[in-house]
C-alpha cells in the first residue's frame, strides 16, 4: 500500500498501483473513502494505524467493486466501531433493487455490509460534504472538505497521464469509461464539480492534481465542453 499525504489532513492510499482509497483526518479519528478491491482490509487499518489514530467511518464514493471491494472485511474486523455510509442509489442496486433501466455497468459485487446511513446531496460526513455527481453509477458522489477544499471526487475523472472525464475513452485507462453508466450526466458532474473550485482534486484512479482548475477545464473541453 503506497501512502502519500495530500494536505494536514488528507492522505491518498493507492493498491495495486492503480486504485486508491484515502484517509481523511477528523477530530475523533479517520474517515476512509472508498475501500478499494477484495483482500485490502488489513493494509488500510495498518495505513491508518501509522497515522496513529482509528477508523471511525467508512464513506463510498459509489458501489463498484474497487471501491466497495474491502467493505465487508472492514466492517468484520472494525465492527460496531465503524459507521458505513454510501450513496442511497448505489446502495439500493447493490442489495439487488432495479432502480435504473437497463443493465448498470460496471462491477457490482455482492456486498453483506448495510449502510448505517444513506447519503444525499449537502450531507455532511465530518469535515466533508457530499456534493452528488452522477453519471459514472446513478448515485455516485464526491467529497469535499470544507476546511481546506480538496476534492475526493471517485470515478468522474481519472488522472493517468493526464486528468480526463470518464464519459469517453481514454487509452491509459480505458476501463473507467467501460464503466460509466450515462455519459451525459458524468460530463454534467464534471462542469458541476469544477465550479466547486477545489484546491486539489483526488480520484479514485491516478495521482492527485494540485490547483486543479485549468486541468479540469481541459479534461472537460477533451470530452465534449
Amino acid at each position: 500500500m503506497k501512502t502519500r499525504q495530500l494536505s494536514d489532513s488528507t492522505t491518498q492510499l493507492t493498491r495495486l498501483r492503480f486504485v486508491n482509497a484515502y484517509l481523511v483526518c477528523e477530530a475523533d479519528g479517520l474517515t476512509l473513502i472508498d475501500t478499494t478491491l477484495p483482500r485490502g482490509a488489513d493494509a488500510l487499518i495498518e495505513a491508518a494505524a501509522r497515522l496513529g489514530a482509528p477508523i471511525r467511518r467508512i464513506a463510498l464514493t459509489h458501489g463498484h467493486g474497487d471501491h466497495v471491494g474491502s467493505l465487508d472485511a472492514l466492517k468484520h474486523r472494525l465492527g460496531g466501531e465503524v459507521e458505513v455510509l454510501m450513496p442511497e442509489t448505489d446502495a439500493r442496486i447493490l442489495a439487488g433493487e432495479h432502480v435504473v433501466e437497463g443493465k448498470v455497468p460496471g462491477s457490482w459485487p455482492t456486498v453483506h455490509t448495510v449502510p448505517d446511513t444513506t447519503l444525499a446531496p449537502g450531507d455532511r460526513v465530518g469535515s466533508l460534504e457530499v456534493v452528488p455527481s452522477p453519471g459514472h453509477t446513478p448515485g455516485h458522489v464526491s467529497f469535499l472538505d470544507v476546511r481546506d477544499r480538496t476534492l475526493l471526487a471517485g470515478d468522474v475523472f481519472t488522472a493517468y497521464g493526464t486528468l480526463a472525464v470518464t464519459n469517453h475513452f481514454y487509452w491509459r485507462f480505458p476501463l473507467a469509461a467501460m464503466a460509466t453508466w450515462d455519459k451525459a450526466a458524468d460530463l454534467d458532474s464534471a462542469r458541476a464539480l469544477r465550479e466547486l473550485r477545489p484546491s486539489m482534486l483526488g480520484v479514485g484512479h491516478g495521482p492527485p492534481t494540485r490547483d486543479p482548475d485549468g486541468a479540469m477545464a481541459r479534461a472537460i473541453a477533451r470530452a465534449g465542453g
